[in-house]
C-alpha cells in the first residue's frame, strides 16, 4: 500500500515529467537508484548536456517562505552529485559530457487542485 508521502511524490514527478516534455526535454531515465541515493529524472534537451532532476513536492501552506526546494540540503546535494557521476560512468558517457543537476519544486494547492512549479536550473554544483 502506497503511503500518502509516496502518492504525493509520484504526483509531483508526473507533473514535472509533463512540464519537461512540454519544454522539449527528452526523458532518458527515471528513478535511477543506488544504495546511497536516487535521481528522480534524467533528461536531455536539444541533444546537449545531461540534466539530472530532483523533484520535490509539498502541499501548499499559507506561509510560503519555505519552498519544497529548500529541503535539498548539503548532504542530499552530495548524494545527488555522487549518484549522477556513477550514472554517467555506468552508461559510458564520455568524460567530456556536460551535465547539471536541476531541482523542480512542485507545490500542490488542495483547495484549487492546482500546482505551482518552479524549475531551478543548475541548482546543485
Amino acid at each position: 500500500m502506497l503511503t500518502f508521502k509516496r502518492k504525493l511524490g509520484d504526483l509531483g514527478e508526473k507533473i514535472a515529467l509533463d512540464y519537461l516534455k512540454r519544454e522539449n526535454y527528452n526523458i532518458l531515465d527515471r528513478n535511477y537508484q543506488k544504495k546511497w541515493g536516487e535521481i528522480d529524472i534524467v533528461a536531455q534537451k536539444d541533444k546537449q548536456e545531461i540534466v539530472f532532476i530532483e523533484v520535490k513536492t509539498r502541499k501548499k501552506v499559507l506561509d510560503n517562505s519555505i519552498g519544497p526546494e529548500d529541503s535539498v540540503g548539503v548532504s542530499k546535494q552530495k548524494r545527488l552529485i555522487r549518484t549522477a557521476q556513477i550514472y554517467l560512468l555506468e552508461k559510458r558517457y564520455s568524460e567530456e559530457t556536460t551535465w547539471q543537476i536541476d531541482v523542480i519544486a512542485v507545490e500542490l494547492d488542495e483547495k484549487t487542485r492546482k500546482a505551482d512549479l518552479k524549475h531551478i536550473k543548475n541548482a546543485v554544483w
